[in-house]
């Protein structure tokens, strides 16, 4: 990805995406189906049906950036639509299994600790 985004919120859209939308066409899905702000500092990803290319919306100071990842073999691990259609907030780390074909409930990865002190 162009530059630091590990500040950046993720959410992902549940379900398949018509990846034919270009830019304004996912911004649209994101403020009116995921009733989000296409504007905001986050990245919005979404995936198609047979769940071998994603796109990544994200707008930056005065543009969007369209990201794109076609998997030559195998699938990605997206989580099936369910009755709402509520987009899915990701960590940074669960993003990045996601991209590497893992699942994002990864539970063979160590949990992150948060400490306040060093002992």
């Amino acid at each position: 990805m162009i530059g630091d985004t590990s500040h950046l919120n993720v959410y992902l859209a549940p379900g398949a995406t018509d990846m034919r939308k270009s830019i304004d066409g996912l911004a649209l899905m994101v403020s009116e189906s995921l009733c989000l702000d296409p504007f905001s500092e986050s990245l919005f990803v979404f995936c198609n049906r047979g769940r071998d290319k994603l796109k990544i919306l994200h707008w930056q100071t005065n543009g969007f950036w369209l990201y794109y990842r076609r998997l030559e073999k195998g699938r990605f691990h997206w989580p099936k639509q369910g009755q709402n259609a509520k987009a899915i907030t990701l960590s940074r780390r669960e993003l990045n299994w996601l991209l590497d074909g893992l699942p994002i409930d990864q539970k063979a990865a160590h949990p992150v600790l948060r400490y306040q002190t060093a002992a």
